[in-house]
């Protein structure tokens, strides 16, 4: 199936999304199109909200005019592929312009948070997207484990350098620095790793 039918069924996925109860997600993964709830727990936001935050302060001085939100879908239609990634470093104004995806070429970094449920989407199959549509920098959070990936030098479909780290560190995403010391695991309240 090509791109453009595809992205009509995301569409309509969609709008039929609307109607539900709950959060729910359209994404064109390997496939094709993919209507997923989403019940991100309270420490997956957190965290996100932690490296938007940072990373929102340093773009500041790094690229002007840029944030890290939380969503849009990005798209690729080359290799007919929209994701949505729980934050992605673009341009502001981007999320001015109409349409439902932000054009892969304005994404700078993309972060995941590691779902408990489903950790193979981000692990295996976002790993193999995110290259393959050219974005220079991705960091795994994975909360099961309190450890951080960062992928970055995409070429021929995959990414060539990896740097592992645990919750802790300060890890170097791109030009910007993610302070984890505040992250949290999943598990009982209050858990932290000091």
């Amino acid at each position: 199936m090509d791109y453009a039918k595809m992205r009509a069924i995301a569409e309509q996925l969609g709008a039929y999304a609307e109607g539900l109860e709950g959060a729910w997600s359209v994404e064109i993964g390997p496939a094709g199109p993919i209507l997923a709830m989403m019940c991100p727990s309270k420490r997956h936001e957190g965290t996100i909200r932690r490296i938007c935050k940072q990373l929102d302060e340093q773009l500041l001085s790094t690229h002007p005019g840029f944030i890290c939100a939380n969503g849009p879908e990005i798209e690729h239609p080359a290799i007919a592929r929209m994701r949505l990634p729980d934050a992605v470093v673009i341009p502001e104004d981007t999320l001015d312009e109409p349409g439902l995806a932000v054009d892969v070429t304005q994404v700078l970094a993309v972060v995941e948070i590691v779902s408990p449920s489903n950790p193979n989407n981000d692990l295996i199959e976002k790993l193999a997207d995110y290259p393959s549509m050219g974005i220079p920098h991705y960091m795994i959070v994975d909360p099961r484990k309190g450890t951080v990936e960062v992928h970055s030098e995409p070429c021929a479909g995959r990414y060539t350098h990896l740097e592992s780290y645990i919750y802790g560190d300060k890890v170097p995403f791109g030009p910007w620095t993610v302070e984890t010391a505040d992250f949290r695991r999943y598990g009982k309240a209050g858990d932290r790793v000091e």
